[in-house]
């Protein structure tokens, strides 16, 4: 499940959390934010914008040895 979670802090600044997005979409979802919250002071990547998406292959590779024995 993708969750955007905001802490605001007495002084106005706001901390911004994504999780459930995996690899570096999660800028694209919150391009639009940040630019309305202003300027972003710091960005801490999670574990998740490291990660890969897992994409599974059908295709099989085979390869045959021969011996000369």
């Amino acid at each position: 499940m993708e969750t955007l979670e905001f802490i605001i802090y007495p002084d106005g600044r706001v901390q911004e959390k994504v999780t459930g997005i995996v690899g570096n979409s999660c800028a694209e979802v919150t391009a639009a934010i940040e630019a309305q919250l202003g300027q972003v002071l710091n960005h801490e990547p999670t574990s998740e914008y490291f990660a890969a998406q897992v994409q599974q292959s059908n295709v099989a590779n085979t390869h045959t040895t021969y011996s000369d024995w």
